[in-house]
């Protein structure tokens, strides 16, 4: 099992990804997307990424604004998977 981060570990791990905050045990971004069908472009490598590492983020789908939110449910937090893929989300989003 994944192990829980720390109040600081969070503390640093977000200070390395501007526009991730922290929500409860969640983090979570929004990003508002040229488009619809860029947003689902978005989605849909996101989804190839996280079925790749077996982490999966929750994944709000308003017009072209995308909401993730990512936790570690099984360890009942914050975790090193979750910042490692939120960096991932955030070089999709860049990508595009």
């Amino acid at each position: 099992m994944a192990e829980l981060w720390t109040d600081e570990q969070i503390s640093a791990g977000l200070g390395k990804l501007p526009g991730w905050q922290r929500s409860g045990d969640s983090l979570e971004r929004t990003a508002e997307l040229a488009d619809f069908p860029t947003a689902i472009e978005v989605v849909n490598r996101v989804a190839e990424i996280a079925e790749s590492v077996q982490h999966h983020p929750d994944i709000d789908i308003r017009w072209r604004k995308l909401t993730f939110r990512l936790s570690t449910h099984s360890a009942g937090g914050l975790t090193e998977k979750d910042f490692s893929l939120a960096g991932q989300i955030d070089a999709t989003i860049d990508a595009v």
